[in-house]
């Protein structure tokens, strides 16, 4: 049985790991059957638990059971996307008999912990807290259904579930981390818990990391003083107190600049990231110097094994034989919900990702002529598979979803796909020859899912962005699209001018070689599979967080 009243890692540490910490994200994607993310972030931080496992370090992930999970992505009768919610069981989780109260709204809320321990899916220990309890009320209950709630007060109430309930539990744990890391400002009350802990800014700062993940402002959330207030936000600390210890003064507090504010380290996720961070705070006095350290995902969770041992082998026919293999299985998951049965022998571009204007997903398909003699090519024939989930409430993102549903519909080599989650998502990586990703430089702070499609034999063709400016090189390992003066362009003039390249490139580059020159090619696919395990595994990142952040 676990002893959660003096809870310890449950497995040997490793020495040079040794320092306790709790990480604190509002999603982890850890495997497939636990539908407790949205994208990226999750993405992330389940391959920083898992990562935490394999190397033996003393970290504990601390977050939410999402009773809805983010949503289920359905189809209207015309295929068109419609997001559904689903109550969410797990056989696999442990109860560990914790329960305890957090004042939300000067009402206390009972909160209940669930535990995943490691062995279950090879990740560090995690623990889940749940508002959706006979003893709350029905809206305590809902604060915990669905992950990023579009309504504001429950969002403000989930972030404080997580943050001074995750405090709180760590202490109900008897952990005593000597680091609390903030993945994302999200659990940003906790620190005011923190204050009440140790008594000073001085002790929490000693004790507190940050990692900031996006430039976006959506991604830095903004929230009135007297609603936070009202909510009790700041556990008990007055609202001149807190414009005081934040140095915030007016009436609205930024949640990333407070965070900022009360941690003795910080970081962004890529170098290119690292430099956008430190000019977009690079104004604001009395907060670290923000470092980079470059996401990564876990090569053991993700890679195809059999492609880097015949790339290892230097067995080119059994290496091709098994990328064919991989696309004309992925295939039969895109006929399944599509009905489009694609050729495993023709080269194939998958855009795959959260469904975010910035990413502009349906960017190759602005032009309608040239994407028309694109997908009528029959020398260089090509296919195109599209999938994500863009956020419920985004009806911009869910209206170029269905603008691409309905463009799908007029030719047999389109296809776009539903819910897409970690296993899908691994699926498609498998699927594509070329995994385009096109973000508008620079608002794409790291970006993951190319590492992974790597991983999974498919070559990056990307704008010039993010993890990408530390991995690629064109014509070598990915193909990249030049950086367009973003300084000075309008958006209509850079995405034009992107759009421009991306044809070039395709015409003039990626089809040629892939159909011209197969050794050329599979050079390019392995070089990319060769330099990805190098730098941007998740071991390497877990191991920096250690060295830099955790110090």
């Amino acid at each position: 049985m676990t002893d959660f009243k003096n809870f310890k890692v449950p497995f040997d540490l490793a020495p040079e790991y040794s320092k306790s910490v709790a990480y604190f994200s509002m999603e982890f994607a850890i495997h497939q059957p636990l539908k407790i993310y949205s994208g990226g972030l999750g993405f992330l931080s389940g391959s920083h638990l898992r990562s935490a496992y394999e190397l033996k370090q003393n970290l504990i992930g601390i977050g939410i059971l999402w009773e809805y999970g983010y949503y289920d992505q359905g189809r209207n009768q015309d295929q068109t996307l419609k997001p559904e919610w689903y109550e969410k069981t797990y056989s696999f989780l442990e109860d560990t008999g914790i329960k305890f109260q957090v004042p939300v709204h000067n009402q206390p809320v009972w909160v209940k912990v669930w535990y995943l321990p490691p062995d279950t899916f090879k990740s560090a220990p995690l623990f889940l807290l749940s508002t959706d309890v006979p003893e709350n009320d029905y809206i305590s209950q809902t604060i915990t259904h669905r992950l990023y709630d579009a309504d504001t007060a429950a969002k403000i109430a989930q972030m404080m579930i997580l943050g001074i309930g995750g405090t709180m539990l760590v202490d109900q744990l008897n952990f005593n981390p000597e680091v609390y890391h903030l993945n994302e400002a999200h659990a940003g009350s906790g620190i005011f818990y923190l204050m009440k802990k140790f008594g000073s800014k001085e002790e929490v700062k000693k004790h507190l990391v940050f990692t900031t993940h996006t430039p976006e402002e959506a991604g830095n959330e903004k929230h009135d003083y007297y609603l936070l207030d009202k909510m009790s936000f700041f556990y008990g600390h007055s609202i001149s107190e807190v414009q005081k210890l934040t140095g915030m003064d007016g009436s609205v507090f930024n949640h990333s600049l407070s965070a900022l504010r009360f941690a003795r380290e910080a970081n962004g996720v890529s170098k290119l990231h690292g430099e956008v961070s430190r000019k977009m705070w690079g104004g604001y006095p009395d907060i670290p110097e923000i470092q980079s350290i470059t996401n990564a995902q876990n090569w053991k969770y993700w890679s195809d094994k059999q492609l880097y041992r015949f790339m290892e082998e230097a067995n080119n026919d059994a290496f091709d034989d098994r990328k064919r293999f991989l696309k004309k299985r992925a295939f039969e998951i895109v006929a399944d919900q599509t009905g489009k049965l694609l050729d495993p022998d023709v080269l194939t571009i998958v855009w795959a990702r959260r469904f975010a204007a910035y990413k502009r997903p349906d960017l190759i398909a602005q032009d309608l002529t040239r994407f028309q003699q694109l997908m009528d090519n029959t020398e260089h024939p090509v296919q195109i598979i599209w999938a994500g989930k863009p956020y419920p409430m985004d009806y911009g993102a869910i209206s170029v979803f269905n603008s691409l549903v309905h463009l799908s519909k007029r030719f047999k080599n389109v296809a776009v796909c539903v819910d897409y989650e970690l296993a899908l998502s691994k699926r498609l990586k498998q699927a594509s020859d070329v995994w385009l990703n096109n973000p508008r430089v620079p608002r794409e702070a790291s970006g993951t899912s190319g590492m992974t499609a790597s991983m999974n034999g498919s070559v990056n063709f990307s704008t010039d962005d993010g993890w990408i400016c530390e991995f690629a090189k064109h014509g070598e390992n990915s193909f990249i699209v030049p950086q367009a003066d973003y300084h000075t362009l309008s958006i209509q003039d850079q995405d034009s001018q992107d759009l421009d390249h991306l044809y070039e490139i395709l015409k003039n580059e990626i089809l040629p070689t892939y159909y011209g020159n197969k050794r050329k090619w599979r050079d390019i696919v392995q070089a990319g599979m060769h330099d990805v395990r190098q730098e941007f595994e998740s071991n390497r990142m877990a191991d920096e967080y250690y060295q830099k952040l955790y110090k």
